[in-house]
């Protein structure tokens, strides 16, 4: 099918000029320090208890608690971690005791402004003001479960997370449907994850072994955050980020280790309900000497199958997933910075030959596993020195997927792995913060019987380099703008090579009109070349002649209003993706360029934190065609899927030092009628409750008692990012996606030692 073309809106030529207006032209005075609100209660002591986590996390929170705004830029804490702060302490104190040994110094200055700046340089200088580019950290609620666009690890550990579609539960544009683990596909403003950049600290998970199955499993006790960018994204979010990021950061020893400790242990016991299961995790770890850190982490999670809001048994989705965690964090010197991490996880279980699809008799029940090996090496230099500031991330990650179709052909082994680097420096020139640098990446697949693995062969690499311009024009002012060139190489199992390159700029622009009201805009292009396809397909499946490179181009509008703790935004979006390559319902297994991908939509977000009640809501209207076609999960495998208007929302409450609670929502507009090639279907509507309460009976965290109740009301669905329902149309028997769990009870213990 010919891809459509369509010109290029007048927005984004109008911000494209004016970026490069901006840089050549440089008309713009030198930047001013951003104002900041300091608290009239500076010297007065409080108590705090904010656990170990990602610096920005901690100070966020500790934000929050003491009542005051913090500026500094994100680049300037980022990948780095806190112990936390309990006891009493001034803002002063506190601030100084969070940046412990992170060569980083709060400051206050005359008037009464706070803000941060890097020791060392701000005592060379003797300057009273840093000339950073500043962002705002303030009283909104972050650490609420709806809050779009992060989740960290307190709302996984509150809602006791097990899969992807517990992580992703409140974020208004993501969704994740399946039904159980290893069908659950994510979803970003309805495009599928096969066309967002997903990785692992770094390690771009850049193959797929079956298009019946997600392509993604990982144990929510290691994550530390999510970070999750829709649509536009600048030139250092990687090659063929069609859609969007999503990156998942693991923890690190440090973020576990409290003051002056030099070892530790966790230990979690949960038992689930539903599917009656049981779930044990453990971590070790300390210091090793001044300078190293290490932590090793070992989960395993036993399930049966799950029964739905009906009380339905919901066939093969029972599982046994073992997890292994280790990681070793070394200061070889005061800023140079070398992390060692291996992660494994296995799952395996009865699964229906095509998971994403209920048992049926043409659709039985099969031994499948699943296991991902992924090594990764981090090396951080963040020096004194302005113009140096350099990350490099080696890593390698092999999944292997097995089948055994028995009766039939037996086994079949699909096997993938990505290799890649990625090196990257920061230089602060004036009102310049640059960060450039240069990635590459070799994927390779193969499949076959046991007695020849390498029976269907394909593989490909990809080159980029970027470079990412973060320039503070004035004091109300900032713009980003880069550009990215990639180079694809690929060679599928016929021998066949293709190529593809081009550039991927992106430019945006921020404005405060007010200290309270921001105005955002922001536009980015993306390029991917043709892959590999997927590992359980190379052996049927061939690739079109002439097969062009997809190529995204998003755009964004919004406004975001915070004061005191009281927090609105506003975001329009589109993303085009021409040439986007599937393989059609009805052709004979070829990879084609189908036509244009378009995701349009609205996000709505509020906030507000009382006391100790925080409070949060959101409303995502999403639009998505294909050629003017609305998609559907059987027809547009690999593309994306049909969503109803969504609502997350979210209370969170603190009683005291020992108890906290909360509760959070998800509700789904249901789709009357949608047109499919092959008839009419719907999509019923749903709401769905989920219910937290955690308590430290000795207000701290030694011992935690968990409870959470998911699907509260036992709603009985089918997510509308799963398979539709074309059991009615004849011919589709079978042909629907797993509905969701019923009701299920979480009762976990840990105990900290």
């Amino acid at each position: 099918m010919r891809p459509r073309h369509s010109n290029t809106p007048t927005v984004q030529r109008t911000l494209l000029s004016l970026a490069v207006a901006v840089v050549v032209t440089g008309v713009f005075p030198e930047p001013v320090h951003a104002d900041v609100t300091a608290s009239s209660a500076a010297t007065a002591r409080k108590k705090y208890d904010i656990g170990p986590g990602s610096l920005e996390s901690t100070l966020n929170r500790f934000g929050r608690e003491s009542g005051i705004l913090l500026a500094f830029p994100s680049d300037l804490v980022a990948d780095l971690n806190s112990a936390g702060l309990r006891g009493t302490y001034s803002l002063q104190e506190g601030l100084d005791r969070l940046l412990e040994g992170s060569g980083l110094e709060g400051y206050r200055d005359s008037g009464g402004k706070y803000g941060l700046r890097r020791a060392a340089r701000a005592r060379q200088s003797g300057s009273a003001e840093a000339t950073l580019p500043t962002v705002r950290v303030t009283a909104g609620p972050a650490d609420s479960a709806a809050s779009p666009g992060r989740v960290n690890a307190r709302t996984i550990q509150r809602y006791a997370a097990n899969d992807l579609e517990d992580i992703f539960a409140g974020q208004p544009e993501v969704s994740v449907g399946g039904g159980h683990g290893i069908a659950q596909k994510i979803f970003v403003r309805g495009v599928e994850d096969t066309l967002v950049s997903v990785s692992i600290d770094g390690t771009v998970q850049g193959n797929r072994a079956f298009h019946h199955a997600g392509r993604l499993q990982l144990e929510p006790e290691l994550i530390s955050r999510v970070e999750i960018m829709p649509g536009v994204v600048d030139a250092t979010a990687g090659p063929g980020a069609l859609g969007g990021a999503i990156r998942f950061i693991t923890k690190d020893p440090e973020e576990l280790l409290r003051q002056d400790e030099r070892a530790g242990a966790l230990v979690k016991g949960e038992y689930t309900s539903n599917a009656e299961g049981y779930k044990a995790h453990t971590t070790v770890f300390g210091r090793i000497g001044e300078n190293w850190s290490a932590m090793a982490s070992l989960t395993r999670q036993d399930q049966n199958d799950y029964e739905d809001g009906g009380g339905e048994r919901v066939h093969s989705t029972g599982s046994l997933q073992n997890s292994s965690f280790f990681k070793v964090v070394g200061k070889l010197t005061p800023e140079q910075t070398l992390r060692l991490t291996y992660d494994r996880h296995d799952n395996e279980g009865m699964r229906n030959q095509r998971p994403q699809w209920i048992r049926s008799s043409w659709n039985p029940a099969y031994p499948m596993s699943s296991e991902r090996k992924t090594w990764n090496a981090g090396y951080t230099w963040k020096s004194d020195n302005p113009l140096l500031d350099l990350a490099a991330n080696l890593y390698q990650t092999q999944t292997d997927f097995e089948q055994n179709v028995i009766g039939r052909w037996g086994v079949y082994v699909a096997q993938m792995e990505s290799t890649g680097f990625d090196m990257r420096n920061t230089s602060v020139l004036g009102r310049h913060r640059v960060t450039y640098g240069f990635d590459y990446r070799r994927d390779k697949v193969n499949a076959g019987s046991l007695s020849n693995l390498n029976e269907e062969t394909g593989n490909g690499d990809v080159h980029g380099f970027f470079v990412q311009d973060r320039i503070h024009l004035a004091a109300p002012l900032h713009m980003d703008i880069g550009v990215r060139h990639d180079r694809y190489e690929v060679t599928d199992d016929s021998g066949t090579t293709m190529k593809a390159s081009g550039f991927s700029p992106n430019v945006g622009f921020t404005y405060a009109l007010t200290p309270e009201l921001i105005l955002l805009a922001a536009h980015s292009r993306a390029l991917r070349g043709p892959g590999n396809m997927d590992a359980f397909k190379v052996s049927v499946a061939t690739n079109a002649p002439g097969l062009k490179a997809e190529k995204a181009r998003s755009s964004e509008l919004g406004a975001e209003y915070e004061r005191d703790r009281l927090r609105f935004g506003a975001k329009v979006y589109e993303t085009l993706i021409d040439n986007a390559i599937a393989d059609p319902l009805g052709h004979p297994n070829r990879y084609e360029n189908v036509g244009q991908l378009k995701s349009r939509g609205l996000l709505l977000t509020a906030g507000y934190q009382w006391n100790r009640l925080t409070m949060a809501v959101n409303f995502h209207r999403n639009l998505l065609t294909l050629n003017d076609e609305v998609p559907n999960g059987y027809a547009h495998n690999g593309l994306g899927i049909s969503q109803g208007n969504t609502v997350t929302a979210s209370l969170d409450y603190t009683l005291n030092d020992r108890l906290e609670m909360g509760w959070q929502g998800r509700f789904v507009r249901g789709i009357d009628s949608q047109s499919t090639v092959v008839g009419t279907i719907g999509k019923p509507g749903y709401g769905v409750h989920d219910l937290y309460a955690r308590w430290h009976p000795s207000g701290r965290d030694n011992y935690t008692v968990s409870l959470s109740v998911r699907n509260v009301f036992d709603k009985s669905y089918l997510d509308h990012a799963t398979t539709e329902d074309f059991q009615h149309i004849p011919g589709y028997e079978g042909v629907v996606g797993s509905r969701e769990p019923g009701r299920e009870l979480r009762i976990g213990l840990s105990a900290r030692f």
